[in-house]
């Protein structure tokens, strides 16, 4: 069971969406929260396994990029998705760089939400697929070859970056290649090292950019 907690400032929308989530078998939403102080207190006192935030809450520091920093900061174990209705990329690097997992637009369907919900929750991140072309384009010209040079990648680590970029957690991943999570945890740190990056979103929008990946958005 995969234990979400929620925060938007709208009322109606966060009992429509806990309304909504309650027929997923495998999601419970187990509290709300109207701005980002709260939700920081309910994140140490419920412990969720996903939080999804909205960007757009009351009080100062209560918005809820600024309510990603502090969990990313307090609980770095609590992955955290945006679910807003900003569909640009402005919004969407400030949200990368506060450590979100996800970033989901409120425009689009219940479906997209949950495979985000469900991919964070395994270690995974999702990013609306509309928006990753903008995002790519300014990683174009910051990254080198991935295949050659002094940091280029061993065909294992490209093995694993791939299937990091498609959503699949550490556990997946020593699944399908038959190592073990300790191993894929220590490629994982060697791949950000040699990516000069420092989280598997940033991994995965390399990933994507250099054509590795060429489906961007949520896993099948």
């Amino acid at each position: 069971m995969i234990r979400v907690l929620i925060a938007d400032d709208h009322t109606i929308f966060r009992q429509g969406l806990r309304e909504l989530l309650s027929d997923i078998p495998d999601i419970q939403v187990v509290g709300e929260a109207p701005d980002g102080q709260t939700v920081r207190h309910l994140v140490s006192k419920l412990k969720p396994d996903v939080v999804i935030l909205d960007i757009e809450m009351p009080g100062p520091g209560g918005d809820g990029l600024s309510a990603a920093e502090a969990i990313a900061a307090e609980s770095p174990d609590t992955p955290v998705i945006i679910l807003t209705m900003h569909a640009d990329q402005e919004h969407l690097d400030r949200a990368v760089a506060a450590g979100v997992r996800g970033y989901v637009l409120k425009s689009g369907g219940l479906p997209e939400l949950v495979g985000a919900i469900r991919a964070v929750a395994e270690g995974g991140s999702a990013i609306d697929p509309k928006l990753m072309t903008g995002f790519l384009r300014r990683y174009r010209e910051r990254y080198n070859p991935l295949l050659s040079g002094p940091n280029a990648l061993t065909a294992r680590e490209v093995e694993v970056l791939k299937l990091l970029a498609a959503g699949y957690s550490n556990k997946e991943i020593a699944r399908k290649l038959g190592i073990s999570a300790s191993t894929v945890k220590n490629r994982l740190s060697v791949i950000f090292q040699k990516l000069n990056v420092t989280d598997r979103v940033a991994a995965a929008l390399v990933a994507h950019n250099t054509g590795l990946v060429r489906n961007g958005g949520y896993r099948a």
